[in-house]
């Protein structure tokens, strides 16, 4: 590896643009990627450089926007964000300013030393969800080509990595949803499991709205009674951890009742006899034991199920993010296809992703066992494909790496050294007091970010890195819709793109080409590194997304039209056939007892997203949900002794938080919720347990044992330092 001083590269400046005049682009937070305008502020104005305006054309959105939309601009605003590079000075511990020469150069030897003495493997990456097509698939190609190592995975593996792997199982494709959105309105029945549409990505909620205009019933399982739940026909409110047995308790019933489609199921499924004797072992009386949910309402979800000429069934954190996640959602998936609501139209089971870009940010190389277009890193035929568009020797490829968190732990000991894009698992990770101190245990920590993330804050360079609405980058959205975010500004004086890190790392490693700044160029590589892979781009191009707002992946070719809805002739199978999943119900990995009698459970809130790194900056969502709380059911509260807005400790065996109760009765009685948006005392990561799902190696956020404590104020005074740790 060469040391040296990266050299500086430039990206094209953003196009002309006459005052007032609208650019089109899309929304940097969620998967949705709703469409929206951004005009550029007067200069010198009290405001921030651009504001948002609504694009009513663009039909995921249809111009309705959520509040984390209309003020995203806002952390445009050079006060709110990064604008210089940052170093430790070694003398004072501090994070001190620098110019980019300095910083690149410290990137480049921290990682070329790691590398030198301790092996190609002791370097990680980890990336972000957040990040565009072209950012992820630059990554992941740096990773294995500059850096020659297997330690890459990113943030996404903590969002629909069992969805995917349910999906993969049992179609032979994963794509979050294969239909396209407007089709949930048009469905007869949906079942919507573990997912609050309406605080997690509100404009969604309209195509429920329209659903039920349309005569459609909507079920909801949460064990909260959320401002989604209050729309439904029915809501299901399991203990949290029993989703895998409340999906095996219906698909009973659908055999039972003899509603199932043994027409579909001949011709278009395979393993039918092992999922079909696995969920008769789970007969109504048990699952309600199990769920706490009555056996009155279990007939009454397959009757409005099964009643309906179309259904779907869609999942979301809920049943994914459990260490049997990738099973719970088989168990779903095996209730469309017992009763052929699968590979036609207004049917099917879909992913509600979480993150902008959850969906391209797994397909193009940032997921420790992929190579892009969704191939697979052990597979000597893409490997030899995605080898070829790299001009690399196959065999010099790595292997697959560790997943996410496995990654996080091994930090300080076999990965000695780490370059961080787009993620801030200091809030974020499992288990966060223990992922924090692996952190500061590396021998060096560089982070790209738009802000000091909490994580930020503890590396030895920090590279302050544009916005969405300051470089042009392709995403993909739930659908698989592929978007094109354009570029409507240009960066603030010492803020850098992603892709012009990569590119001046690469040379200052010895790789002056394949790393190029520009989003187009890097786009036109990744398509012809997708090409005749599961997640084919290799039709669509920055021309086509802006003519037909998005292209649907698969695409082929310039020709291909685009794949709205996978599955319709056959599945993605070698056979084409859809494979049932012989699955049985098994608890949580930390089930309440004694000690820890009580389940937590954790999610997000409407004003915040994810670790709240930048939307905690942005003074109106601040002070819509200015904290952490422990939602908690008044009988639960009464037995602790605690009160109403006063402080709880929230205690398991990875630690404790602190924050205040908020009574509801919308929440079951054995259950507290925490959102997870906050570092600090009320870290609700504090807490949750790291178990894996095996096949995913998903987290299990959604279920651990925790016991309460009322706290004193006065006691809790001080106590906190801001790191969270227990």
């Amino acid at each position: 590896m060469n040391a040296a001083t990266p050299r500086t590269a430039t990206a094209p400046a953003a196009p002309p643009q006459e005052a007032h005049a609208q650019v089109d682009t899309h929304c940097p937070y969620c998967s949705l990627q709703c469409g929206m305008g951004l005009r550029r502020t007067p200069p010198g104005a009290a405001a921030p450089p651009a504001e948002v305006v609504e694009r009513p054309g663009f039909p995921v959105n249809r111009g309705a926007l959520c509040g984390k939309g209309r003020t995203a601009a806002e952390l445009l605003a050079p006060g709110a964000r990064l604008t210089e590079p940052l170093v430790r000075d070694p003398a004072t511990g501090r994070l001190v300013p620098a110019d980019w020469d300095t910083a690149l150069g410290r990137v480049a030897a921290g990682l070329s030393r790691t590398g030198a003495v301790y092996g190609r493997d002791a370097v990680g990456v980890f990336g972000g969800g957040g990040l565009t097509n072209e950012k992820a698939y630059a990554l992941g190609k740096f990773a294995r080509v500059v850096l020659g190592t297997s330690q890459i995975d990113y943030n996404g593996r903590f969002c629909m990595s069992s969805a995917a792997a349910a999906h993969q199982r049992a179609f032979g494709l994963d794509r979050g949803l294969p239909f396209p959105l407007a089709d949930i309105a048009r469905a007869g029945c949906v079942v919507l499991v573990g997912s609050n549409l309406a605080e997690t990505m509100p404009p969604a909620l309209r195509y429920v709205t329209e659903l039920k205009d349309n005569g459609g019933r909507l079920i909801v399982v949460d064990p909260r009674r959320t401002r989604t739940a209050e729309q439904a026909d029915l809501h299901l409110a399991p203990r949290p951890g029993t989703d895998l047995a409340l999906a095996l308790g219906l698909l009973h019933l659908v055999v039972a009742q003899g509603r199932t489609d043994e027409e579909f199921i001949a011709a278009r499924t395979s393993g039918w006899p092992a999922a079909r004797a696995a969920a008769m072992a789970h007969w109504p009386e048990l699952v309600e034991r199990v769920t706490g949910v009555p056996v009155p309402q279990l007939r009454a979800a397959v009757r409005l199920f099964c009643d309906a000429d179309t259904s779907m069934v869609l999942t979301a954190r809920g049943p994914e993010q459990q260490s049997k996640g990738t099973d719970t959602v088989g168990a779903w998936i095996n209730l469309c296809l017992a009763t052929g609501r699968a590979g036609r139209e207004h049917c099917g089971y879909g992913c509600l992703t979480g993150q902008g870009n959850g969906q391209g940010g797994r397909e193009h190389g940032q997921k420790a066992d992929q190579l892009p277009g969704y191939r697979k890193l052990a597979d000597p035929a893409a490997r030899a494909h995605v080898a070829g568009v790299w001009g690399v020797p196959p065999d010099s490829l790595p292997g697959p790496g560790r997943s996410a968190y496995e990654l996080l732990d091994a930090l300080g000991r076999d990965v000695r050294a780490l370059l961080l894009m787009g993620s801030n698992p200091v809030v974020s990770a499992p288990r966060a007091a223990h992922v924090e101190r692996r952190i500061r245990a590396l021998d060096f920590l560089a982070v790209a970010d738009v802000v000091l993330s909490e994580t930020a804050a503890l590396a030895d360079v920090v590279l302050p890195v544009a916005q969405w609405a300051e470089e042009t980058g392709t995403t993909t959205n739930l659908e698989g819709r592929v978007l094109l975010r354009r570029r409507a500004l240009d960066p603030p004086p010492g803020v850098r793109t992603d892709l012009q890190v990569l590119n001046a790392l690469a040379a200052g490693l010895g790789w002056e080409k394949g790393f190029p700044a520009d989003p187009e160029e890097v786009f036109d590589e990744l398509r012809r590194a997708s090409s005749g892979g599961p997640a084919d781009y290799a039709g669509i191009t920055y021309r086509r997304i802006t003519a037909e707002d998005g292209v649907f992946w698969p695409c082929a070719d310039e020709d291909h039209p685009g794949t709205p809805r996978l599955f319709l002739d056959r599945f993605a199978t070698p056979d084409g056939r859809a494979r049932f999943a012989p699955v049985a119900h098994r608890p949580a990995a930390e089930e309440p007892d004694e000690e820890y009698p009580v389940v937590l459970t954790t999610g997000r809130v409407l004003a915040q997203y994810q670790s709240g790194a930048q939307t905690r900056r942005i003074p109106g969502l601040n002070s819509a949900a200015p904290g952490p709380y422990v939602e908690i059911h008044p009988r639960l509260a009464r037995r602790y002794g605690i009160g109403d807005g006063r402080p709880v400790a929230v205690v398991s065996r990875r630690g404790r938080a602190v924050a205040p109760a908020r009574y509801s009765e919308d929440i079951r009685a054995d259950t507290v919720f925490m959102p997870f948006h906050w570092p600090g005392r009320g870290r609700a990561n504090t807490l949750t347990n790291p178990a894996l799902d095996p096949t995913s190696g998903m987290p299990e956020f959604k279920v651990c044992a925790v016991r309460l404590e009322p706290v004193e104020a006065t006691a809790e005074a001080g106590a906190a330092d801001g790191s969270g740790r227990a």
